[in-house]
């Protein structure tokens, strides 16, 4: 009798299924994207009112109001992609649980099945708020509404680099997982990584109100390579050499925690031990 056989899937299609299957079953989470949805409204509004009270009061910025509101109102559109502070409480339980058996047991590499779940559950957040908060705000009268691109250059060049900055968050939060498996207890490293995260990437105050000293430092950093970069090309903020320097960097980075992350999961797993039968 002779069987058929049907070729194995390769790694590559196992973790474009995860991706599948973490997307769509993110995506039944609508009433909560909704009340988010009006949250970002809020917060976006309130944003650009108390910049507002700055700029009537004259003097020089850095960015042209109409920039800034633009910078706003993607940032509420994309929150779900850059927001480092948002975490996967399923994988902290696999870690101080001690299910993380099962995720050993499994024929994939888990730091990329982690890093996978977690990307694909950024993007089914961002997919149910963006569309409507860009729908809105795209016809807010001027100076208050998002512009058009600063060019079709600048334009290709955000969704290149927004893609890079979504794979940076993700590569970041991974270190937060990791550190994990030495403290038990991921409540005081959440708490670090969200006051670093917010300030020092620009969700707060973007980086080029800061003063010119401690704003060249945080370029240098990974922080200015997630939502800041993409966001200020969109505006026209970054253009020339400094937009290739500043996307050379984030590439840098992209690597440099990859790799990072990569070896210190594989040390954490060494000293891996779970107890029961």
């Amino acid at each position: 009798m002779k069987y058929s056989k049907h070729p194995r899937p390769s790694r590559i299609q196992a973790y474009l299924s995860l991706f599948r299957i973490r997307f769509i079953n993110s995506l039944q989470y609508r009433l909560a994207a909704y009340a988010g949805v009006a949250t970002q409204f809020a917060w976006g509004f309130m944003t650009l009112l108390q910049f507002g009270a700055f700029y009537s009061a004259g003097g020089e910025f850095p960015m042209e109001y109409s920039q800034l509101s633009s910078y706003v109102w993607l940032q509420q559109a994309f929150l779900a992609l850059f927001m480092a502070w948002f975490f996967d409480n399923e994988i902290f339980a696999l870690i101080t649980g001690g299910n993380i058996a099962y995720e050993l047991a499994r024929p994939v590499d888990l730091y990329t099945m982690w890093f996978t779940k977690n990307a694909a559950i950024r993007c089914s957040k961002a997919l149910l708020r963006f569309i409507p908060i860009l729908a809105v705000s795209v016809f807010l009268p001027a100076p208050y509404g998002l512009s058009l691109p600063a060019s079709l250059p600048a334009f290709i060049m955000f969704c290149v680099t927004m893609v890079l900055a979504l794979c940076v968050v993700v590569a970041f939060v991974m270190l937060v997982y990791i550190a994990t498996f030495y403290t038990m207890n991921p409540l005081g490293v959440r708490l670090i990584a969200l006051s670093a995260t917010d300030f020092l990437t620009g969700a707060l105050i973007p980086l080029p109100f800061f003063p010119d000293r401690l704003r060249k430092i945080i370029e240098l950093t990974p922080f200015a390579s997630m939502q800041n970069l993409p966001l200020r090309i969109y505006c026209g903020n970054i253009a020339g050499a400094e937009l290739w320097h500043s996307v050379g960097l984030q590439v840098f980075w992209l690597a440099a925690l990859v790799v990072f992350g990569r070896m210190w999961m594989n040390a954490a797993l060494r000293r891996v031990v779970v107890q029961g039968g």
